[in-house]
């Protein structure tokens, strides 16, 4: 019989433990590891530049985007978010289902990439992973702070703890031993005087209008298949498309500019960058003469209404405008929609149901990941929300992703949503199923593609 893992055992026993004796010893166990792993790895982040990120949305792809900037500017770097983990030249994706996993192992990436002689490591940080006390003893030489949104109320208990917990990060940077700790706040959030409160020796600010009051970005413009700005009176062209990948990219640059990089090298960095896994990804196969599939199909990571919403309106600006040739809502929109996770933010359920009925024409609902709640109830509530047409249900993942894609007709976009490049779906008491959602576009449209071939 295969042993229990760790995380099995934990679950079973938080089932024993009473909640009330629990919650008292925990912090003082997540602490513990975070102070002993610290000692172990010997302070690994006093030897290395650390830029931490963290927000509701916009973590993964603003890493991924500084990444880039630095390692133009001839930087080795190294980076954990929820895509890869990255030291130097070897990458692996992240396996773990969380940005900052446990026991250890933020200080033992850190040192592997003090280790390897790198010159910045970049970490997605997280709310989760500031309760369990991940983030302390790592000394910051950079905060940046993208955005927040209500999101892991479960978690949290409160929108205030949860944004409290953001805090927790940001205050960090005031503990670090680093000399000229920057602070890097997006100006447009409303909480953003929270977070340019905490100490820091310099703080700079970006916003839609601007870097740091000074460095105006437009004119900017946001198409389906990239967008482009304004930086240093030049015009800069990205392959990323939709608003909040431009509040991403302009994160990214000013992390990147409070480090030194030159203008010129950020640009070229930018230009170059291409596509962010299980972000915006586009997901295309060849037929025998080299042509791709006449319609898109996307894979996104979005997750909460606001990030539901951004993505749809990249392909579908305004849903209240006329379904006729001349305009761009002439394609159809069908919709893979999962909602959230079991056990989790069920209110936003019914509210992501309700923005696919708004911008989609055809919606399919399928299984994501129930955890130990009904798959069934979870998709039943999102399609409280969906009251203008039907949404066909389809439990079976790789089906509904299958039936959404025989739908699409020349120009029409599939969007798939609610993964991203997650590993698995998971289930009851910790199970794992091996999942990619790009992988299986990929696999159902050379089926497509195929069929087509031997008719």
């Amino acid at each position: 019989m295969a042993q229990p893992t760790l995380d099995t055992l934990l679950i079973r026993i938080r089932k024993i433990i009473p909640t009330s004796i629990f919650n008292v010893v925990n912090p003082t166990y997540h602490w513990s590891l975070a102070f002993l792993s610290a000692c172990l790895y010997r302070f690994p982040s006093r030897h290395i530049k650390i830029v931490a990120i963290t927000g509701t949305k916009g973590k993964s792809s603003t890493v991924e985007i500084l990444n880039a900037i630095l390692e133009e500017a001839g930087y080795k770097t190294a980076l954990t978010n929820t895509i890869r983990l990255k030291i130097g030249s070897e990458s692996r994706p992240n396996l773990y289902k969380m940005s900052m996993p446990g026991r250890g192992f933020m200080q033992r990436f850190i040192r592997k990439a003090v280790d390897a002689k790198c010159d910045y490591a970049i970490l997605e940080m997280t709310s989760q992973g500031a309760i369990t006390y991940r983030h302390l003893f790592i000394d910051l030489d950079a905060f940046v702070f993208t955005n927040i949104s209500p999101e892991h109320i479960e978690a949290h208990g409160s929108y205030e703890n949860y944004l409290n917990a953001k805090l927790a990060i940001a205050k960090r940077l005031g503990k670090s031993h680093k000399r000229n700790r920057t602070l890097i706040v997006n100006a447009d959030e409303k909480e953003s005087p929270k977070f340019l409160a905490c100490a820091a020796d310099r703080r700079l600010i970006y916003s839609i209008n601007g870097l740091n009051g000074s460095d105006p970005i437009k004119p900017y413009e946001i198409k389906e298949e990239g967008l482009t700005f304004t930086l240093g009176g030049k015009l800069v062209t990205s392959h990323l498309s939709g608003l909040f990948n431009l509040y991403n990219i302009i994160a990214a640059v000013t992390a990147a500019k409070s480090q030194g990089v030159s203008d010129e090298i950020i640009i070229r960095a930018i230009e170059r960058f291409s596509d962010i896994p299980g972000r915006v990804q586009k997901i295309e196969v060849k037929d025998k003469n080299g042509h791709v599939q006449d319609f898109k199909v996307i894979v996104d990571y979005a997750h909460t209404a606001d990030s539901l919403e951004k993505l749809y309106k990249v392909f579908r600006p305004d849903p209240t405008a006329p379904r006729n040739a001349s305009t761009q809502n002439a394609v159809k929109l069908i919709a893979i929609l999962g909602g959230t996770g079991g056990g989790r933010d069920t209110s936003k359920r019914a509210v992501m149901g309700r923005l696919a009925d708004t911008y989609c024409d055809e919606v399919i609902l399928t299984d994501e990941d129930p955890y130990d709640e009904n798959p069934e109830n979870i998709v039943n509530e999102v399609a409280k929300g969906i009251v203008s047409k039907k949404p066909t249900i389809i439990m079976d993942r790789r089906l509904a992703i299958r039936e959404g894609i025989k739908r699409a007709k020349d120009g029409d976009v599939v969007i798939i949503t609610g993964k991203g490049t997650d590993p698995y779906i998971m289930g009851p008491n910790g199970t794992k199923t091996p999942w990619s959602d790009a992988k299986v576009a990929r696999e159902e449209l050379e089926r497509i593609i195929s069929s087509l071939r031997q008719n």
